[in-house]
């Protein structure tokens, strides 16, 4: 199989920052232990301390399922910690193979879901984990002050999460960076009931291959010729073709996948938001605005953590970068824009570095603001007392006659509409780009140029006149259509973008060589799978024909359109491969036949009856 592509994106270790591995042998001491569980489960942990035992350290841990190599006390990883400054400054870091992955014992359950009121020792969730882990490191690795921090990216992130619930005493500060939250409603694996195909796919036939014993390597997936992504999944078929054709039943969380196409318990139970209750440690939470794998779950996990905790120290960070760009870029641009500054910089300057020295090493102030976002568009890093802001108000724009969006409802009694026809064997692309089947997805995306899709039949625009003054959005953003379609489903896209003058200067230098005037920049989108409008648990079918109110909830932004611009909304029934294709026929998509997919005529309509429309949280 060709290098596992998912640790690209995925693995938590894969910094900018590197100190270089002579460096740090030359100030690091490893040893490797297995640590036991209460359940008698022992997990391999690998500990760096300083060579400098004139003073006591703070520990700082991740838990990975990514592996912890280099494996072997005498072979040291180029980088330690989040960032370059950490080792230089001292810490003991602590890298542990979580249950049931590479050296260490046990069964990998993915998403293990938290047990509340455990009965005995023989129940164990990833929280006690932590837990006989923290407390076996306070007691045992010399030279440690007593205080643990824990950090993560993406599934590291997960576990770093799941450390605040019935946290340690010893653990003081956590920072769940892009963590995993729910993966039906919107995290990686699906958004809203609509599978993310090209991701799972790619991530789980290397992934999720079964480990047949401990081991220091990854399991090869299947081998297959792979043309380019679009029409490597068309011609794949139903969803249930991958595993005829290439999984063959091998991969188990697949499988799961697959027999739990909607949000029973196998989904709740693996969610953490429910839990994040009486939590102690000081939380720093970080996300990326062009996250394509885990925006929802920074966000949710912030709201959860302030709704259940009337006192808690938790913050949050929201910058312009890709899943884990804070730790892998230097965050000066992402796709054709670029921010002005190094993000990825002041983050960890500023923001990430102050946080744990204060916390663990009591150097420094306690002044992290409640929020901190980058503003995109206007460029500008903000500090907020409160997110969403306090001083934000909702606005309503409505789609109206000509392809227009205003902000005066339709006084129009009469019925009006606009159509498409949706065809499954030709479904929108989510990007212009042409890319191989192997990968995950293509990055850029979340921020695109929009024309591509704005010229397809199958795709309904709505525009505003040009902005007269700036226009800042913050927070969440709901779109409220009034649908109907000839089939029994229907996925439903939103996207909204921001429309460049057409005499906008191209920039200098111009890397990507494009041409800004008229530039449809992608700012948001979110699906929602139609039969999910009313229950995630209990799907229903569209009656064909019938005007059905459907809601799709959009993920936080932190955004200005500036003057002279456009607000542009743009509404879809697909986005392929990045999400599978719905057959528009009320069905088990999971265990749909060719002969389920169907072409449906889709209308969206605008009227003082069905006032379709898009609310804004807006700035004051």
């Amino acid at each position: 199989m060709r290098k596992i592509l998912f640790l690209f994106l995925f693995l938590s270790a894969s910094l900018q920052f590197a100190q270089g591995v002579d460096w740090i042998k030359e100030h690091y001491i490893k040893k490797d232990y297995r640590i036991q569980m209460r359940d008698g489960i022992k997990l391999f942990t690998s500990v760096y301390s300083p060579k400098d035992t004139t003073k006591n350290y703070p520990i700082l841990m991740i838990r990975t399922p990514y592996t912890v190599a280099p494996y072997g006390e005498d072979k040291y990883p180029d980088n330690l910690g989040p960032n370059e400054s950490f080792p230089r400054d001292g810490y003991i870091f602590v890298f542990q193979d979580v249950r049931g992955m590479f050296l260490s014992e046990g069964q990998f359950d993915d998403m293990r879901a938290y047990i509340p009121n455990k009965k005995s020792s023989k129940e164990t969730d990833e929280s006690s984990d932590t837990y006989d882990t923290i407390d076996w490191l306070v007691k045992n690795v010399k030279h440690n002050n007593g205080n643990v921090g824990i950090w993560g990216i993406s599934y590291p992130g997960f576990y770093a999460a799941m450390s605040l619930i019935d946290s340690h005493p010893a653990l003081k500060a956590v920072s769940p960076q892009a963590p995993i939250s729910d993966w039906f409603i919107g995290d990686d694996m699906h958004h809203q009931g609509a599978l993310t195909l090209s991701m799972t796919y790619n991530f789980f036939k290397g992934f999720g291959q079964v480990r047949d014993s401990l081991t220091t390597h990854w399991k090869n997936g299947p081998q297959y010729a792979s043309p380019d992504m679009y029409n490597f999944f068309l011609n794949m078929g139903p969803i249930s073709n991958a595993n005829t054709k290439y999984l063959k039943g091998k991969v188990p969380f697949w499988n799961s996948i697959t027999q739990h196409g909607t949000y029973d318990e196998f989904w709740k139970s693996r969610s953490n938001l429910p839990h994040f209750k009486n939590i102690k440690p000081a939380v720093l939470i970080v996300g990326g605005w062009y996250d394509s794998e885990d925006l929802y779950g920074p966000l949710h996990i912030y709201r959860s953590i302030e709704e259940k905790n009337k006192q808690n120290n938790s913050h949050i960070v929201m910058g312009p970068w890709r899943h884990g760009g804070w730790a892998r870029d230097d965050g000066s641009s992402f796709g054709d824009f670029a921010f002005g500054e190094k993000t990825s910089e002041y983050y960890n300057k500023h923001l990430l570095t102050p946080f744990f020295n204060y916390y663990l090493k009591g150097i420094g102030e306690s002044n992290l603001p409640e929020a901190v976002t980058f503003r995109t568009g206007a460029n500008k890093w903000i500090s907020y007392e409160k997110w969403p802001p306090a001083n934000a108000e909702k606005q309503f724009f409505y789609l109206s006659p000509k392809q227009k969006l205003t902000q005066n409802i339709s006084k129009e009694n009469k019925t009006q509409f606009d159509e498409y026809l949706s065809d499954p064997n030709k479904p929108v692309p989510y990007t212009s780009k042409f890319y191989d089947s192997n990968t995950l997805y293509l990055r850029p995306y979340m921020n695109e140029d929009q024309r591509f899709a704005s010229a397809r039949p199958d795709v309904l625009v709505y525009e505003t006149e040009p902005l007269d003054k700036d226009f800042t959005i913050v927070g969440p953003i709901q779109a409220n259509l009034f649908v109907s379609t000839t089939g029994t489903d229907a996925d439903w896209i939103v996207k909204v973008i921001d429309v460049y003058p057409d005499d906008a200067k191209d920039p200098d230098p111009n890397t990507n060589n494009i041409e800004m005037g008229g530039y449809q920049r992608l700012i948001r989108f979110e699906i929602l799978r139609g039969k999910f409008r009313n229950s995630f648990e209990k799907p229903v079918p569209f009656i064909p024909n019938r005007v059905t109110e459907v809601k799709i909830n959009m993920n936080d932004v932190d955004h200005t359109f500036l003057k002279g611009h456009k607000v542009m909304v743009q509404i879809q029934s697909s986005f392929f491969p990045f999400f599978d294709r719905n057959p528009q026929k009320f069905v088990d998509i999971y265990n749909a036949k060719e002969s389920d997919f169907q072409k449906a005529f889709n209308r969206v309509y605008y009227s003082k009856q069905y006032p379709s429309n898009i609310s804004f949280t807006v700035m004051k």
